[in-house]
């Protein structure tokens, strides 16, 4: 059985679904995506042990070995994605189960839980599929699912904010399979592997440049559209800020990190770091990119009301930070970014739980309807500090992890400037929020309009993203090990 979960670690899931829509009850579909988010989190560790040991999997579908029939290849970079990935649904399922109840009509319950297994399982495929066709095949599995999970909430503005990604999304995806259809009419392959090994020859023999500088324009494009790096990131903020609380959760920790692993496989795997940093430049382009996004997206979270669109814009600035760090090209920036994928996964997801124990209570995220919410709710605005302190960078949190890194990335290659600029993100990031602080703790609460404490079953999981948050944040060793090494990995991939 060991040998076949790379192949279990997509297809139980995938089977659930289903049975998860044919159950009818919310409540029993409830339990069905339970045991896939469970099943795929003891596989994705499993996985990543594994790999640890013995090195990249190489698992070939029906036994037709690569480039010919389609392969799983799961290395450390795929299996630690994958992790973060089942992580985060293996937390977010209990905590839907309350959260899901209020804001999804109960008709609606089995469905959503069928979409939300699709939306994982997608995640899972675009992390350790070793085939370009076969990325684009997951990704429009896990795109068209979250577009149905954001439609599914009560708020009349999900219909709207769950259309404006279906567009978003899909130009996205038809730069991506422009951008596969190129390389495949170039090198004959779809195999990553395989392509890494191709497109070399191609570009030697002097056949074939232009298509694939083409190629690789429209993948970037398109992949960076599904990240939301800025300034395509128009889709985000009303999506997180309208769909469902567990789905904005498990949206913000999950869509977005695979997108960016997306964007490492197709620079650093594919096409080589050669290609992408040397003759593309490609540095030149996402650096400042990255830098507005942190600078200009912490501005405009600043001056929200609704802490939920507060929250999707610190995302787009997070996602700046990501790519900053693999725009930098060394082992030490591309370490930075995808330890970044981990700890920002850690930190947003509890931000935005704590936010759905507010709307649970409340019925509402904007800021001025907390006032006075640190004495009668304190234990999810106390969540709520836990996961603003690791989003600030503040030392004993992972946030501060990530920012070390990509400060020392910055440093080591005399970019001083850059370095700056990284704390004056970081300090703007105090300024947001501190605004929602001041106003639970210090702020005053009508009497009549008292609340009680969410309940535990929304508590117990948003306590324990913020438990990790300090838990890695105090004892970085492993992720931080895992990180390195599967920047090795990457880096050292020179065609």
């Amino acid at each position: 059985m060991s040998q076949n979960l790379p192949a279990l670690l997509i297809v139980v899931p995938l089977l659930l679904a289903p049975i998860a829509a044919l159950t009818g009850r919310w409540k029993a579909a409830w339990v069905v995506a339970l045991g896939a988010a469970w099943w795929a989190f003891g596989c994705s560790l499993a996985l990543l042990q594994r790999v640890r040991a013995e090195g990249v999997i190489h698992y070939s579908l029906g036994g037709w070995p690569a480039p010919t029939g389609i392969e799983y290849r799961v290395d450390l970079v795929s299996a630690f994605v994958a992790v973060i990935v089942t992580t985060i649904a293996a937390i977010s399922v209990p905590y839907a189960r309350t959260s899901i109840a209020q804001e999804v009509s109960e008709d609606r319950g089995a469905l959503f839980y069928a979409a939300f297994i699709l939306s994982m399982t997608g995640l899972l495929g675009i992390a350790i599929t070793g085939d370009v066709f076969n990325v684009f095949v997951f990704l429009e599995i896990s795109s068209l699912s979250a577009y149905s999970m954001i439609a599914l909430g009560r708020d009349r503005r999900a219909l709207t904010a769950a259309y404006q990604y279906l567009i978003m999304g899909s130009v996205g995806a038809s730069f991506i399979v422009i951008g596969i259809g190129l390389l495949y009419v170039t090198t004959g392959t779809l195999g990553m592997e395989d392509l890494s090994h191709r497109i070399p020859e191609v570009m030697a023999q002097g056949r074939g440049s232009r298509t694939i500088a083409v190629a690789f324009t429209f993948l970037t494009v398109g992949v960076t559209l599904k990240l939301a790096l800025f300034p395509l990131h128009l889709w985000l903020p009303n999506a997180y800020t309208y769909a469902p609380s567990a789905v904005t959760a498990f949206m913000a920790s999950t869509s977005t990190k695979v997108s960016v692993y997306l964007l490492l496989r197709f620079f650093f795997t594919v096409f080589g770091e050669t290609f992408s940093f040397v003759e593309m430049r490609l540095n030149m382009v996402l650096m400042p990119l990255a830098l507005v996004a942190i600078l200009a997206m912490s501005l405009v979270a600043i001056y929200q009301e609704n802490v939920k669109r507060l929250l999707a814009f610190s995302s787009v600035a997070q996602i700046g930070y990501m790519i900053l760090g693999i725009s930098f090209g060394s082992v030490l920036g591309v370490t930075a970014g995808i330890l970044h994928l981990f700890n920002h996964a850690l930190m947003k997801g509890a931000l935005f739980m704590a936010m759905g124990c507010i709307m649970y209570r409340v019925g509402s995220v904007r800021i001025d309807r907390m006032a006075g919410l640190g004495k009668q709710m304190p234990w999810t605005m106390a969540a709520f500090v836990g996961g603003g302190l690791s989003l600030i960078g503040v030392p004993l949190t992972v946030g501060f992890v990530s920012k070390w890194y990509l400060v020392q990335a910055a440093l080591e290659q005399g970019r001083w400037f850059v370095a700056a600029l990284v704390m004056v993100g970081s300090l703007m990031a105090v300024i947001y929020i501190w605004k929602v602080v001041e106003v639970a703790y210090f702020g005053r609460r009508d009497p009549e309009d008292s609340v009680e404490e969410a309940p535990l079953s929304l508590l117990i999981p948003t306590w324990v993203l913020v438990i990790a948050s300090f838990w890695f944040g105090i004892d970085a060793s492993t992720t931080a090990e895992v990180a390195t090494a599967a920047a090795d990995l990457l880096v050292e991939i020179v065609p």
